[in-house]
């Protein structure tokens, strides 16, 4: 009896052409939806603060994107198939790899979880305080846990005072019923954490806002 012969991986095929831009890590080729690889940029309606004002940094992320790409051709090797269908891929133009230029220019941030590729470019960026490193900001894959509605909370009910650091790297706690206290994220993988009392964030080295 012929054993059946076991499935194929799937096909990655290069995709190229002209791109439409969704957000900072979405393009779209023909009629595919592509995920740049390695990245991950501020959705299109997520804000990000900068000297205590609102501003779209997702808009911003789309739009050097949008630059990146006028008027030449990009060219996308998938690396893999995320849970959407969608190919994640290494994308390029003649001026080079698109997700490098989006984390260089600090509109999007090395996606650790997936890819330690661009990790070296957010560190300059962050160093040099460019695009979304120049603002308070919340990580695009925190953001997207909390429009679903499942954000992370502190980790104690009891610890709610959220220690923040802004973009000229101040750390300083929130204590809850204040002013800014609704408008504060917590992003873990930026040092930011909650604090029990004020006592403990000030022994760690927060301050509370001026």
């Amino acid at each position: 009896m012929l054993l059946a012969e076991p499935p194929s991986p799937p096909a990655y095929v290069e995709i190229a052409g002209p791109a439409q831009v969704v957000d900072g890590d979405t393009l779209r080729i023909g009629r595919v939806s592509i995920r740049l690889y390695g990245v991950d940029a501020p959705e299109a309606d997520q804000t990000c603060t900068q000297h205590e004002r609102q501003v779209a940094c997702g808009v911003r992320s789309a739009a050097y994107l949008r630059e990146r790409t006028a008027g030449v051709s990009v060219q996308c090797a998938p690396q893999e198939i995320d849970r959407y269908q969608r190919p994640v891929a290494l994308c390029t133009t003649p001026h080079g790899d698109l997700g490098a230029a989006m984390v260089a220019a600090g509109w999007a941030v090395a996606y650790r979880a997936y890819s330690p590729r661009y990790v070296q470019q957010e560190g300059a960026a962050k160093t040099a305080g460019l695009g979304l490193w120049a603002m308070d900001f919340q990580a695009p894959s925190d953001y997207r846990r909390e429009q679903r509605g499942d954000a992370p909370g502190p980790p104690d009910r009891a610890c709610v005072i959220k220690g923040n650091i802004n973009a000229k790297g101040e750390r300083i706690f929130h204590l809850p019923g204040t002013r800014t206290y609704p408008e504060v994220r917590i992003n873990s993988a930026r040092g930011e954490r909650w604090f029990c009392s004020a006592q403990q964030a000030l022994a760690a080295g927060w301050r509370a806002p001026r």
